[in-house]
């Protein structure tokens, strides 16, 4: 049977659990805060003309800085200039974020909407290792509430036996010469990319 309908789906799932309802707010309060502020590692949504994106972030924590309840601030470090979320979010600011935090399970989600600016003020507040970022998202809170342990429970992301040797894997060398319109050396990629991250990552 496919669903098809609101009614159809919550008759299939029955109703939500009390306390599922109870963690969502319209700020960051407290105790999110302090989820937040320990997470290194955020995946952020956005939607646009071309459909929608989901994008990894990770800084020292915080990734993302709580200036007030309703207030977050991201900043966008050097990339590849694809600026996906970017072009979404100027076609529509809608935004959410889901942070992970090491060794944890519970996890944090924001959903909002978000601004950029490049106020040179703002951008030198977030720059590191004396490298401001090219801009910084300003994500005003509609909705705030943690999820709990099940998914990283089952998944066993944090368990040193669950870690993928990488050599199991292809290179991005190896991906990317696969991919190329134009001859590439993979190898040759794979070799100077340590050196290139080191020198390009802020």
């Amino acid at each position: 049977m496919k669903i098809e309908t609101i009614a159809e789906l919550e008759a299939h799932y029955g109703a939500a659990n009390e306390r599922s309802l109870w963690k969502e707010v319209d700020h960051v309060t407290a105790q999110y805060r302090a989820l937040i502020e320990a997470s290194p590692f955020v995946v952020v949504a956005s939607c646009g003309p071309e459909g929608m994106d989901c994008t990894p972030r990770g800084d020292p924590a915080p990734v993302v800085t709580v200036e007030d309840p309703k207030t977050l601030f991201l900043p966008d470090r050097r990339g590849n200039n694809r600026i996906d979320t970017l072009r979404n979010l100027v076609h529509d600011p809608r935004i959410a974020l889901l942070f992970l935090i090491p060794g944890v399970g519970e996890t944090m989600r924001i959903n909002g909407s978000a601004e950029i600016l490049t106020d040179p003020t703002l951008l030198e507040r977030f720059a590191l290792h004396g490298k401001p970022p090219s801009s910084v998202l300003k994500i005003t809170v509609d909705r705030a509430y943690f999820q709990c342990q099940k998914a990283l429970a089952r998944s066993r992301l944090w368990d040193q036996a669950s870690i993928v040797d990488r050599k199991s894997l292809p290179t991005s060398g190896e991906i990317l010469e696969a991919l190329a319109p134009e001859p590439f050396d993979g190898d040759e990629y794979n070799a100077t990319y340590p050196a290139h991250m080191k020198k390009t990552i802020y």
